[in-house]
């Protein structure tokens, strides 16, 4: 069963950058390209910790700000070659401007896990 869970507004967040959220005590940076497409990805790059909601964004990827490793937003796949890929969750964006982190319950219960 899949379970909606509100995150904010688009609204909050000006094309071509990004917001770090906490959904149920986790972390998610969303990010709102150029294009108005919204994704939501892990907070923190996993090469060094950097904060990748701060990074740049160009079509889908984004570039984080410490080390310019680079990440595709709709799949999290490292596009640098020389780190792991980022976590990426399914949100949606509401007619009326509400983002919602969709998720099946099972994985709600565990903490998103």
């Amino acid at each position: 069963m899949a379970c909606q869970i509100p995150i904010g507004n688009v609204d909050q967040i000006p094309k071509g950058e990004a917001r770090t959220f906490e959904v149920n005590g986790l972390c998610i940076a969303v990010f709102h390209t150029y294009s108005g497409e919204v994704f939501a990805t892990q907070p923190d790059c996993p090469h060094r910790g950097g904060p990748l909601a701060d990074g740049l964004i160009g079509g889908t990827t984004v570039l984080c700000p410490l080390h310019d490793r680079s990440f595709d937003l709709r799949t999290g796949k490292n596009l640098s070659g020389d780190c792991i890929d980022i976590r990426t969750y399914p949100v949606v964006q509401r007619e009326d401007g509400g983002i919602v982190l969709q998720i099946e319950l099972a994985r709600h219960r565990e903490g998103l896990g």
